[in-house]
């Protein structure tokens, strides 16, 4: 499995993506919305990590400018501002399957990506 993670605050989505790679899971990251557009130009991912909030671009926006391009590409949103808004905002998108709170607990997110990539 090949993730993209992508969140504004830096050393959150580099840790996370530390940590998984520790537990074998290849998962490249980026701190914006256009780098993640960028990025899926050359990469091929079966699931992307989407923070809510972030400046110029939030994930509700990048989701549906990925969807787009790659329409069997699954998601999974995080936020540090969780509220009933964002989580219906977030699961009312196809191919939308988890919301999670941050800060996002290590083994949960795994079991969750494991769920949606093999649900």
């Amino acid at each position: 499995m090949k993730l993209l993670l992508v969140d504004d605050e830096y050393d959150l989505v580099s840790t996370l993506a530390e940590r998984l790679s520790f537990r074998d899971i290849d998962a490249d990251w980026v701190s914006s919305g256009e780098e993640a557009l960028t990025k899926l130009k050359d990469t091929s991912y079966d699931l992307a990590v989407l923070d809510m909030k972030m400046p110029h671009m939030g994930g509700l926006e990048l989701r549906e400018k990925i969807h787009a391009d790659y329409p069997k590409m699954k998601y999974i949103f995080m936020t540090g501002h969780g509220s009933t808004d964002d989580f219906n905002a977030a699961a009312s998108k196809e191919g939308s399957d988890c919301y999670l709170v941050k800060p996002v607990n290590i083994d949960l997110l795994i079991k969750k990506v494991t769920d949606v990539l093999n649900g």
